[in-house]
């Protein structure tokens, strides 16, 4: 089991992480006691990172099976009290998990660029497909300009490559 401050040197890993969480979520993360499981009020003490931040963190690792909590109820008052725990070895899933979505919104982007033909208005900068340019005759519906063939070749081949390298890191090769 790594310690938090090891998987916060991996740069792919702290991006990943700083994407999701911010700074806040971060410096809890760095802060984050392992000695026992802590409700968020004291996290927030020990941590010194407002509550609400401490909230918002736990919930998006929560989310991402980053965190988990464990959760009590006072027979008194009847209050629920949630104690937290880092899982950050389910790391290189979570990753794992949310590259399978971008790649599925990759592979439809892909073939979205690769089966349509485009217009663009080198004025506005307006692009549709060649359908829509068809039904507006080739006339920009911003500005009234005419409409140009736009060459999409270089995003549909930034995409295969994108996409293959996610496919690769993924072992789908």
């Amino acid at each position: 089991m790594a310690s938090h401050e090891e998987i916060l040197a991996d740069k792919a890993i702290f991006a990943y992480l700083h994407r999701m969480i911010g700074d806040e979520g971060i410096e809890l993360i760095r802060r984050f006691p392992t000695d026992k499981e802590y409700s968020d009020e004291e996290l927030a003490e020990v941590t010194k990172i407002n509550l609400n931040s401490v909230r918002n963190t736990l919930y998006t690792l929560y989310e991402h099976r980053l965190a988990k909590y464990r959760r009590i109820k006072n027979n008194e008052t009847g209050w629920l009290t949630y104690l937290w725990e880092l899982e950050l070895d389910n790391m290189y899933d979570s990753v794992s998990k949310d590259l399978e979505i971008i790649l599925e919104k990759l592979r439809k982007r892909y073939k979205y660029e690769s089966e349509n033909a485009f217009y663009s208005c080198p004025n506005c900068g307006n692009t549709i497909t060649f359908s829509d340019a068809m039904d507006s005759q080739f006339v920009c519906q911003e500005c009234e300009n005419k409409m140009v063939h736009f060459d999409n070749d270089l995003l549909v081949n930034a995409l295969q490559k994108r996409i293959a390298r996610i496919e690769e890191n993924l072992g789908h090769v």
